[in-house]
């Protein structure tokens, strides 16, 4: 009975289902080899020799394979069908040889299936090959260069920029193309311009809407109207002359579908509609194929298989009608370069399921496979075909013209299922449906109104943007992306907000450092010509020993290079490169390098294990830092004024903005300070609100029934504070949580009791005040420390030290004796592991083993002295 591997267990399971009993179906688990993280598991000096290490998950996976292979020899390889399947394949055979499990006359064979059904799996084993040993050597020399990069530059990275984390061959090249927009963002210079739209009426009464095209008889460009002045001389040329339709003009469009989903265009729809990130996407599409209900999701193929073109063909024809296919099947050519990785489409295993049949999946899961079956279906549709028709309205003189467009969808075609979505909407006048209107018609206007507009700087990418970009400078491959994206992220590089990415100051840094002193290893061209050379290895062009040669010579003697360098020399060159952002022109003209918090000392670019900031030369003397984004427009440190002879500034911390009254000094190392309260940013801060945080903990007054009530902000957030004395002399504090940062400074007694006491009615909450025993029994006889029954959540318990004991349903907390709580302890210890000791009496300690040698204190309950 021949073993079948596969990755997973869910396909595992799916696979035998359709094999039956005549096989032993087993999984993976991924991948049961990888590279140590030390030195010298890629041996340059020895042929780029690798030395693979079977991970400790992976142990049991494969001893269970091994151990299977006893019973049944013949192996048959099932991994997924790309470049990391056929990997998973080779480590497998590799590491089940080295251990002797595969005997010599074992056979050994590759199969491979794009979908996860009874005919693709009962095809595909008709059909077994050897190891496709070119696309193996392709993942070697990746994974060889990845390792050779990260593992030699993130070293230098954590020695020069303390706080880094990482560098890696495609991420630290992705990393780049994010801090690269920010940096185009910052440089930004937004420019004004005018237009002029008018509010139309046709003699019958319809509204439309039109906007100047032409003045004084030229083409208007995008500047042309500059100012306010500018557009209001425009309104005025228009509101002056009567106006009358010259032309209409109406030609037909067709829009044709998309091609079906591949690997990048799927992360990237996923995105748009559903904010999914590119790992979320690949997880919930890897249990879709695992169930059987789509195929291969790794693939930058866009053909699909023809019996699959032929089943969407039918399932159209049945849904939306014969005019809806077209006479011919739609052709879409691969864009792969590298056949071996081009695979078929993302497509449903069976066109007739729709989503609406797969109600018992996970809602994550019925959205993509929404899209997926939307998309395949839709690119199988006859076009769409929309009639756009403009209309140009002006004056009998020619001095002014303004144009209305639209559009009228005819027939709908693919559209009627799905339309594909924008990165960055936006407002497109050729959607708007225009009024029945003639040459020569007179037109009203209703109103005739200019509008200011700026030019935009580049949008911040989304995940779908940016895996658009990476494909077009062909930065990465589909598989890698999903990784690439969460992995800088993961590492603090990029944090992600309302589904845009933005560079965190650590990434800045990392991408500065790196464009300085390894330019070459994060160029887009470089990058893109490495993944091109190791596509030629997957295909059988190339050497990948030869290219990894190439790449160590240069790479190595960079790092070599850098490695020499003192941390101060890399500062240097860095905020050199930086000054643009981190020192922007002031508006008052003074040097922006001059600390404005001293006014004496220059700012500097300085590090530390958070990222980098910025911080004035004089320190000590000067403790004046920010952030590398900015000064007061970004939690920038500054003073708020003087409160007598205190200075009281605004300050960034660890921890995120606070004020502070004075300086450290010797005498004063510890300066009165407050961290700003969530919702309070640091630019709306004024004096007065820096002295109302400092002045905390307020008196509010005291509690009718005795004890002093105040008010504080705390870690939790804001509360109100009832502290009284009990007869023993000890403080007891009852703290309740109040909702708004503000009644901290406002709130009266009358509404302090009340809060107070509804905290109590509840059950003290964080009051500090000791929970009473039910009943005392004494000091334990052999260990001391006092045994009390007290009443808990879940009833009444025996208390000795941290022993907690609970008592028998049967046992009431009066008949308790301390012979009986003794024996619960002991139990109850013995149940931990041992007695825990909970008593500071150590002296009791020595007495137990002369007891134990003592008849007569044998005829006492020994539990205690044995726990």
């Amino acid at each position: 009975m021949p073993v079948v591997v596969v990755e997973s267990p869910a396909k595992a399971k799916t696979i035998n289902k359709y094999l039956g009993d005549d096989y032993t179906v087993l999984a993976s688990y991924g991948h049961v080899r990888d590279l140590p993280p030390k030195d010298g598991s890629v041996d340059t000096e020895h042929d780029f020799a690798m030395k693979w290490e079977i991970g400790y998950d992976s142990r049991k996976h494969v001893k269970a394979i091994a151990d299977a292979l006893k019973d049944d020899n013949e192996l048959i390889l099932a991994t997924d069908p790309d470049r990391e399947g056929e990997a998973i394949s080779w480590h497998l055979e590799e590491a089940l040889r080295k251990r002797k499990s595969l005997k010599k006359d074992t056979p050994v064979s590759r199969v491979v299936f794009n979908a996860i059904t009874k005919s693709a799996v009962t095809e595909a084993m008709k059909n077994p090959r050897g190891i496709d040993m070119p696309l193996v050597e392709a993942y070697l020399a990746r994974r060889a260069l990845d390792y050779l990069v990260g593992f030699n530059l993130s070293p230098v990275l954590w020695r020069k920029l303390p706080g880094a984390k990482s560098a890696g061959r495609v991420q630290s090249v992705c990393l780049r193309l994010i801090v690269e927009r920010e940096m185009e963002i910052e440089a930004f210079n937004a420019r004004e311009y005018w237009s002029v739209k008018a509010a139309l009426t046709t003699p019958r009464g319809q509204a439309f809407e039109a906007r100047l095209t032409h003045l004084a008889g030229s083409k208007l460009d995008k500047f042309d109207l500059e100012n306010s002045t500018a557009a209001e001389l425009a309104v005025q040329a228009v509101n002056s002359r009567d106006l009358m339709v010259q032309k209409v003009e109406a030609k037909p469009a067709n829009r044709n579908p998309s091609a079906p989903f591949m690997t990048s265009t799927l992360q990237q729809e996923a995105s748009r509609k559903f904010g999914f990130g590119a790992r979320q996407t690949m997880s919930t599409a890897q249990r879709l194929y695992e169930a059987g209900y789509i195929t291969y999701m790794r693939t930058d193929g866009i053909d699909m298989a023809p019996e699959a073109v032929t089943a969407a063909r039918a399932e159209i024809e049945t849904r939306y009608g014969k005019e809806y296919v077209p006479a011919k099947p739609r052709i879409y050519k691969n864009k792969a370069k590298n056949a071996q990785e081009a695979h078929e489409c993302i497509r449903p295993t069976d066109m007739s399921v729709d989503p609406g049949k797969l109600a018992r999946l996970e809602a994550d899961q019925r959205k993509l496979y929404d899209l997926i079956w939307k998309r395949t279906l839709a690119s199988q549709m006859e076009q769409a075909r929309l009639e756009r028709t403009s209309v140009d309205v002006g004056s009998d003189d020619g001095q002014v013209v303004l144009r209305a467009t639209g559009q009228v969808v005819l027939f709908d075609g693919f559209m009627k299922v799905y339309e594909e979505g924008r990165d960055d909407a936006v407002v497109d006048d050729d959607d708007k449906r225009l009024p029945q209107v003639a040459e020569g018609d007179a037109v009203d206007k209703k109103s005739v109104t200019p509008e200011q507009h700026f030019t935009q700087p580049p949008p911040r990418f989304t995940e779908a943007t940016l895996v658009k970009r990476m494909e077009e400078l062909g930065i990465g491959r589909p598989s890698t992306y999903a990784s690439v994206i969460t992995t800088i992220q993961d590492r603090d590089y990029v944090r992600k907000e309302k589904n845009r990415l933005f560079p965190e100051d650590k990434g800045r840094m990392v991408t500065v450092f790196l464009l300085n002193f390894f330019r070459k290893y994060v160029g887009y061209e470089f990058t893109a010509n490495l993944e091109e050379e190791l596509d030629d290895v997957a295909a059988g062009e190339r050497n990948y020993k030869n290219v990894l040669e190439r790449f160590w010579k240069d790479f190595s003697a960079a790092i070599a290079e850098t490695s020499e360098l003192r941390i101060s020399q890399v500062l240097d060159v860095l905020d050199e490169a930086l000054a643009p952002v981190l020192y922007p022109p002031r508006e008052d003209g003074s040097d922006p390098r001059t600390c404005p918090l001293c006014g004496e000392g220059k700012l500097h670019l300085k590090t530390s294990r958070s990222g980098g900031f910025v911080g004035c030369g004089n320190y000590p003397e000067c403790r004046y830092t920010r952030p590398l984004g900015g000064e007061n427009g970004e939690n920038g440190d500054r003073v708020l004024g003087m409160d007598g002879e205190d200075e009281i500034s605004l300050r960034s911390g660890r921890f995120g903005p606070y004020v502070q009254r004075g300086e450290v000094t010797e005498d004063n190392k510890k300066p009165p300070r407050a961290s700003l309260p969530k919702g309070w940013k640091a630019e709306d801060m004024t004096l007065e609100k820096a002295l109302t945080l400092l002045s905390l903990p307020r008196y509010v007054g005291d509690h009718p029934d005795g004890g002093k009530v105040e008010t504080n902000i705390g870690r939790y957030g804001p509360y109100v504070l009832h502290t009284t004395v009990d007869e023993d002399g000890k403080e007891q504090k009852l703290y309740a949580n109040i909702p708004d940062v503000e009644e901290v400074f406002t709130i009266g007694m009358n509404r302090a009791v009340e809060v107070l006491a509804e905290k109590k009615a509840k059950g003290g909450g964080r009051g500090r005040t000791a929970a009473k025993p039910l009943k005392e029994l004494g000091e334990h006889p052999s260990e001391g420390g006092p045994v009390n029954v007290m009443d808990g959540r879940y009833g009444p318990y025996v208390k000795w030290g941290k022993v907690n004991a609970t008592l028998p349903k049967d046992v009431e907390p009066a008949d308790v004796t301390m012979d009986m709580a003794v024996e619960l302890i002991t139990a109850k210890a013995a149940k931990k592991g041992g007695r825990k000791k909970a008593t500071p009496k150590k002296k009791a300690a020595p007495k137990k083993k002369p007891a134990a040698k003592k008849k007569p204190a044998a005829k006492k309950k020994p539990a205690a002295k044995k726990s």
